[in-house]
């Protein structure tokens, strides 16, 4: 009379996982191919329900986020301190898209006064 009380399994629902690992043939006399393959992590028999397979893509999306914001602030961190590494190197900014206009045009003033000493001044036409 218990036996009626008690539902039993349905195909539905795989199997609980086994606690030994799935054995692969690797010494095999023909080079490890023996008929069909065994894999160390079978496919499920069926597809998960709905509310399975939308937790697991919200993990997924978490995780994703997670290595995407890592990876942005791992390309900063190391941006500023070969920046950093570089002004200690250089004694001044490393980067000479960031120098001063004033700077250029004295130096640029300067140069092209001590360079062309002896040569003729071009007129300029319009």
């Amino acid at each position: 009379m218990a036996d009626h009380q008690k539902p039993k399994p349905t195909d539905n629902f795989s199997s609980p996982p086994s606690t030994n690992p799935p054995k692969t043939s690797g010494g095999s006399s023909n080079g490890g191919l023996s008929g069909a393959p065994h894999f160390p992590n079978p496919p499920d028999r069926t597809n998960p329900d709905a509310a399975t397979l939308r937790e697991q893509w919200r993990f997924a999306i978490k995780q994703y986020s997670k290595w995407y914001s890592h990876a942005w602030g791992t390309a900063i961190l190391a941006g500023l301190s070969f920046y950093a590494l570089g002004w200690i190197i250089k004694g001044s900014n490393p980067l000479p898209s960031f120098k001063h206009e004033e700077s250029d045009a004295k130096n640029a003033s300067s140069s092209s006064s001590s360079d062309d000493a002896g040569a003729v001044p071009e007129v300029k036409r319009s």
